[in-house]
């Protein structure tokens, strides 16, 4: 990059945008979303001070884990067409300018988890270990970080109903395991979509290695799990967290509809149904979320 078109960029971004940029703030607020749902299908009594400490702590020390990614992966970042813009990997913030910040969101956002409940601060502390230490050194080295990497993106919701009882047991454990099941087709989606632009940074992420029938049976697979996993509320397999008849019916709709779109990457093995089994992860994972809550105080 030349000096003229580094200053050009350097004054483009303002800094406060480059802060969110840093924390991700559009993936952090899709967490903490998944934090809210799991407070509400667990809290006896709703308390809106907590959720409210529960958002900004999760927005927090999700903001700190993804600075962190970006301080480690800066050279990596730099040569992706995806995240050469990022504050880090363009040069128009520091390493130790982004440590500062990474270390003040962590340390902010642990507090306000520890206010909640000690359980709610240690997975929190717990996520960002992972995500940070754990699966972003993986990334470079193995495919197998995808299935590390989805312990901390599944903890969100786990954290949420621990945040709300102070406990952990099944029910958090099945909605962990939603979640943690619901990675593998939304993450590989996204991993076929952007293989070249990995592969320019040394990542190598889908299960085969490459956009193939193998990588696409295994996004298959892990989106029919997803159907199995829902009956469990419904046939009172996962405690307290139940799930109505008709609730479960819509559910299982909208996991059919996922199955289905994976099937088609399956046949297709082309960015155009990826990109579809991508897009449609995210709305499932919402609507999923959302009707169980709906049905949570409608049956209550």
């Amino acid at each position: 990059m030349d000096t003229q078109h580094s200053a050009t960029l350097h004054a483009a971004v303002p800094r406060w945008r480059d802060y969110l940029m840093l924390m991700k703030l559009r993936l952090s607020s899709s967490v903490v979303f998944s934090s809210v749902t799991g407070y509400l299908l667990g809290a006896i009594t709703v308390r809106f001070w907590e959720i409210i400490i529960l958002i900004f702590g999760g927005i927090l020390v999700t903001g700190a884990a993804n600075a962190f990614n970006q301080i480690i992966e800066k050279q990596q970042d730099a040569v992706m067409k995806r995240t050469a813009n990022r504050p880090i990997a363009s040069g128009r913030m520091s390493i130790n300018e982004g440590l500062l910040v990474a270390f003040t969101l962590l340390v902010a956002g642990l507090i306000l988890l520890y206010s909640l409940n000690f359980l709610t601060f240690i997975f929190g502390a717990a996520s960002v270990v992972l995500y940070a230490l754990v699966y972003t050194p993986l990334k470079g080295k193995t495919s197998f970080a995808v299935f590390v990497g989805a312990f901390p993106g599944a903890i969100p919701i786990m954290l949420g109903w621990v945040a709300a009882t102070n406990s952990f047991g099944i029910e958090p454990g099945t909605l962990f395991a939603w979640q943690f099941l619901w990675q593998f087709p939304h993450f590989w989606a996204i991993a076929w979509l952007l293989h070249q632009d990995y592969q320019k940074a040394g990542y190598t992420l889908l299960p085969s290695g490459k956009p193939d029938r193998q990588s696409a049976f295994q996004a298959l697979l892990y989106s029919t799990g997803l159907i199995l996993l829902v009956l469990l509320p419904y046939f009172g397999l996962a405690g307290r967290f139940t799930v109505s008849g008709v609730a479960t019916l819509i559910v299982l709709i909208l996991g059919a509809i996922l199955v289905f779109r994976a099937l088609a990457l399956f046949r297709r093995l082309d960015h155009t149904a990826a990109r579809k089994l991508m897009l449609y992860s995210i709305l499932y994972l919402s609507l999923t979320q959302i009707i169980w809550v709906v049905d949570h105080f409608i049956t209550k």
